[in-house]
């Protein structure tokens, strides 16, 4: 089954539209979201009823005000709906208070060493999903012991029990500019894990193609707030809403 999968960006309480991964020019998303009126999680949530959500803890990813502030908020959201939330793994008691309040815990190749992703997955299988994180063309890390190449990535973590790889182009989250197809494939070929995209959604075109390339899922926020990715996508699955139309 191909996944859908909400992304909310969790700034204060609050979510904000990405726009390019420039995290400073985030804004609330309802002053631009057809969808929604409101910025509020658990309303959003409640009326779209996504059966997945990612979570970006802006105040934890960027060290900015209270770094618990959203705590409680994505704990009400993860009642609701099976929750990834990244708020920028660096050390193993990080990923403890992830699982604490969501589902899965997401490390970045951005903040988390490649040790510590070893110990978290096998001392939380199942539990872990790694996010290859890209911007102007390069892996973004700080560990030199993970690969600067994103295929060597994959082939080192294949090795390891974890839930689900997300390569995360922060130059498309928030553009709706598409994706590289024969990039996507190979690496959904080298991977013995299922391989999500983020970032690059413009439509469901696009989500029917990810598909037939062996991506098992996307994150997608823009396209949703758009109206160009109906909401009712990531309650049925997109096997179920093509049947139907």
């Amino acid at each position: 089954m191909f996944r859908v999968i909400f992304v909310m960006d969790i700034f204060n309480r609050n979510v904000v539209l990405a726009k390019g991964g420039v995290r400073e020019n985030y804004r609330p998303v309802s002053d631009s979201s057809v969808v929604c009126r409101t910025s509020a999680p658990l309303e959003i949530v409640g009326a779209l009823r996504p059966r997945e959500v990612y979570i970006a803890d802006l105040n934890a990813l960027q060290v900015k005000g209270p770094l618990d502030i959203n705590a409680e908020i994505i704990r009400e959201v993860s009642l609701k709906a099976d929750t990834m939330l990244d708020f920028g793994v660096s050390f193993l008691t990080d990923v403890e208070k992830a699982l604490s309040i969501a589902g899965t815990a997401v490390i970045g190749t951005e903040t988390g060493k490649l040790a510590v992703i070893k110990d978290a997955a096998f001392k939380n299988p199942g539990r872990i999903s790694v996010s290859i994180d890209v911007k102007y063309g390069k892996v973004l890390k700080l560990d030199p012991e993970i690969p600067e190449d994103p295929f060597e990535i994959v082939k080192l973590l294949n090795e390891l029990p974890l839930k689900d790889l997300i390569f995360l182009d922060l130059d498309r989250v928030g553009t709706a500019s598409g994706f590289d197809p024969e990039f996507l494939r190979k690496l959904a070929e080298g991977s013995l894990h299922d391989v999500l995209l983020a970032g690059g959604v413009r439509c469901m075109e696009d989500l029917f193609a990810l598909n037939r390339l062996g991506i098992k899922g996307a994150l997608v926020a823009t396209a949703i707030h758009s109206g160009l990715v109906p909401p009712e996508v990531m309650s049925r699955g997109l096997e179920n809403l093509k049947k139907s139309n």
